[in-house]
């Protein structure tokens, strides 16, 4: 599991980079949910696969499909279409395509191939353990940041409103 979390890591850190260093925010939003997929893979490799599923299902998944109807929101009218068949084009998914080939390869060698009792972290983490801890001594952080999630929801919506927008 040890090479499975560097592996991931270094996954990570080179898709980042490539976030970081795009112009181009749909290439950015590709190269993103890579490094996000190989964030969870640590996390499945240092034995927290709670932390790991969360990880695609919240980040991956839902702060991801956020960005995508922002990237297609602000891009609104007809020539954004050919812009973004432009911007889509086969070329492009190359390096997210070997990214993810490369930490599918790596998640098959780690279920089938490599010995189940070498994992670097050696307790499990679970939903309860999460729970009792987010609900224990982090309950104040925790309802903070859920008020601060609605003080930006709040804003987003006054922000976007078509009054606002005629003023």
């Amino acid at each position: 599991m040890e090479f499975a979390f560097y592996f991931a890591s270094g996954v990570a850190v080179v898709s980042t980079l490539r976030v970081i260093t795009n112009t181009n925010p749909v290439h950015a939003l590709l190269y993103l949910i890579i490094s996000l997929i190989a964030v969870a893979m640590t996390f499945f490799s240092l034995g927290a696969p709670f932390a790991g599923v969360l990880e695609v299902i919240a980040y991956a998944g839902a702060i991801m499909v956020l960005f995508v109807f922002v990237v297609m929101m602000l891009n609104q009218g007809p020539a954004s279409v050919t812009q973004e068949r432009h911007w889509l084009k086969p070329g492009i998914w190359v390096g997210p395509t070997i990214l993810s080939a490369l930490l599918l390869a790596e998640l098959l060698y780690v279920l089938f191939v490599q010995p189940s009792g070498a994992a670097i972290g050696q307790t499990t983490i679970d939903a309860k353990a999460v729970g009792i801890s987010l609900f224990g001594p982090y309950l104040l952080v925790v309802e903070l940041a859920s008020m601060l999630l609605l003080a930006a929801a709040v804003t987003a919506f006054h922000l976007g409103r078509t009054e606002a927008k005629e003023q």
